[in-house]
């Protein structure tokens, strides 16, 4: 955890967390790490995260709008779940079976907040069902201390917050993108285009990546007002 911790700043190729999230899931004894920084409209934005089941699972809660680090974030408190298998169903109605598909038995979400701001969310997931060792649990709490001092000591909480501004340096910049050319096409708030792109994702089965490539590349149209957007220009439903 020193090593991780000592190269947590900034490096050169851009990356706002230097330490390798590999090493980190290990140190923590979990199967995979992500951290996402809330942006200026509230979206989460991805920014560290180890391979995986936890890219996946971060754009699971993205699109659904539900699950442990959407709840960290809205309580701004730690969310422990150690064996999801045994959640009620209506917990996360939504993203409980699409962690069972994912092999996904515990997560642990650490809220990065400064005083009653959440800048965004650490996330730990493993395959085990089990609470975080006793280590494990100083160890993340420690981190996600040190993750929001680095981010707010190097400007970076600061882009990420503002990160709308420059969608192109967004790991979901299409997903931005897409939102906007939504919100033109079919005259609706940018809220409500979010969520049109988010309900299309998950009603295909489709990663909301994939979609909103689909939109910027005009494969895919929100004009019409019917059950299903145009494909190719041909109308579906």
């Amino acid at each position: 955890m020193a090593a991780v911790l000592q190269n947590l700043h900034p490096v050169h190729d851009g990356r706002l967390i230097g330490s390798d999230p590999r090493m980190c899931a290990h140190v923590l004894g979990v199967d995979g790490v992500a951290l996402s920084l809330l942006t200026s409209d509230r979206a989460s934005e991805l920014v560290w995260v180890s391979p995986g089941a936890s890219g996946p699972l971060e754009d699971l809660q993205f699109t659904l709008g539900e699950g442990p680090g959407v709840d960290a974030v809205a309580d701004g408190a730690v969310v422990l779940e150690p064996d999801v298998a045994r959640l009620p169903a209506d917990r996360w109605p939504l993203l409980l079976p699409e962690l069972a598909s994912l092999g996904i038995g515990a997560v642990f979400c650490f809220p990065l907040l400064v005083g009653r701001v959440c800048l965004g969310v650490l996330t730990l997931q493993r395959r085990a069902a089990g609470p975080l060792s006793d280590a494990g649990m100083d160890d993340a709490l420690i981190l996600t201390g040190a993750l929001t001092a680095v981010l707010l000591e190097g400007g970076a909480a600061s882009d990420a917050l503002m990160a709308t501004e420059r969608p192109s340096d967004l790991y979901r910049a299409a997903v931005h993108q897409a939102t906007g050319m939504i919100s033109v096409q079919a005259e609706i708030p940018l809220s409500q285009a979010l969520l049109r792109l988010r309900a299309y994702a998950f009603r295909h089965g489709r990663p909301i990546l994939e979609v909103a490539d689909d939109v910027v590349a005009r494969r895919l149209d929100f004009r019409n007002d019917g059950p299903e957007p145009d494909v190719s220009g041909r109308k579906r439903g």
